[in-house]
């Protein structure tokens, strides 16, 4: 009796495992997890090279190598849980709130107490510096959010027409008298720091977890509940779309360096990558715990995610040789000049550098 042999069918390849935007993603690879003392409420990376890694844990803040990803200081300055710890655009301070109602203002070389602003009768949960470098903004709930002038460490601005805790909070970029927070009364506010009054109010269905303005000013992104809503400021909050792809309450948000990509955390353990342009979810990580804070380095080599677990999980991406070329486009000698032949005289290496210091043994002559 003949057989036909039956060919196997070959099986339809999942379209999206070929996006050019899966395979970015999926470029930051080898977690390091670190344990740290409490739940990771916040993330920043400085925004100076290398970028050093703010952590807000427990009653400190802990600073990791940008290079090394090692423990390079820590910040223990505290009496009770610490919140929101934030570079200035200089990297050289750092603004932290806690738990006692205070905010402090820390060097970031010394660790030094430079400011302390007492003001708040309830726990600080919101702390950035303005663009402008001389004005603090702070939350707190107390259902206030105050200005502070550096200088003379006095309030310049209270505001207080939120009507439950003031949980989260941005500066707009390039605007010392604009900035936004956002409230568990379902409320997100825009100020107008030389008008000292809200501007424009913007109502959402959840508590807001988190709020950021997008570069240019003309949008906001408020997690509110599972769902990120995008606002258009120009049309006075006018709701643009409704990013619905989390299961659980969207805890942070962070953007890109370009401004395309905009990643949320949830408590359903998943971080989610959106395009701002066409509002559609790109990729998707998983995690072992729900997250409380993402933040995404200045050079978009390395994602830092907070969880509840108190561990903290950083991915590094590697950079290929025609990306640091356009990132850095310096002009090459040309061979067999002597700027080619000089070149990297000058590097002394890197702070955090390994040096290995090898002594070569004087050659003499046989007459010698």
């Amino acid at each position: 009796m003949d057989y036909k042999p039956v060919g196997v069918g070959k099986t339809v390849r999942n379209a999206r495992r070929g996006l050019p935007e899966a395979g970015y993603w999926k470029k930051f690879q080898s977690p390091v997890l670190v344990k740290e003392y409490g739940m990771v409420t916040s993330l920043e990376f400085s925004p100076i090279k290398p970028h050093d890694l703010l952590v807000t844990a427990a009653m400190r803040l802990q600073v990791y190598n940008g290079r090394t990803s090692q423990l390079k200081k820590a910040i223990t300055r505290f009496h009770g849980q610490a919140r929101s710890g934030s570079y200035r655009s200089d990297g050289k301070l750092i603004v932290a709130g806690d738990d006692t109602n205070i905010v402090q203002v820390f060097d970031g070389a010394s660790r030094s107490v430079l400011r302390t602003f007492k003001g708040h009768q309830d726990p600080v949960h919101v702390t950035r510096f303005l663009p402008n470098n001389v004005h603090v903004m702070s939350g707190s709930d107390d259902k206030t959010v105050q200005i502070w002038d550096i200088p003379s460490q006095k309030a310049v601005n209270v505001f207080s027409e939120h009507t439950d805790y003031v949980r989260s909070g941005c500066v707009f970029a390039g605007n010392a008298n604009v900035v936004a927070t956002g409230s568990y009364d379902h409320t997100v506010r825009i100020w107008d720091v030389r008008a000292n009054r809200c501007v424009t109010t913007i109502a959402t269905d959840e508590p807001v977890e988190d709020v950021m303005v997008l570069p240019g000013g003309s949008v906001a992104a408020a997690a509110a509940g599972p769902n990120v809503h995008m606002f258009d400021l120009l049309m006075g909050g006018r709701v643009l779309t409704t990013l619905g792809n989390h299961e659980k309450t969207v805890t942070s948000l962070c953007m890109d360096s370009a401004g395309g990509r905009l990643i949320a955390g949830s408590l359903d353990h998943h971080v989610k990558i959106y395009n701002v342009q066409s509002f559609k979810m790109m990729y998707s990580m998983a995690y072992p715990a729900p997250v409380l804070s993402v933040a995404l380095s200045a050079d978009d080599t390395r994602l830092a995610v907070g969880m509840a677990s108190g561990v903290f999980s950083l991915r590094r991406r590697a950079v290929s040789a025609k990306e640091q070329a356009l990132a850095a486009p310096a002009q090459r000698a040309r061979l067999g000049t002597h700027a080619h032949f000089t070149r990297g005289a000058a590097y002394k290496g890197g702070d955090d550098d390994l040096r290995i210091e090898q002594r070569r043994k004087r050659s003499l002559a046989d007459y010698d």
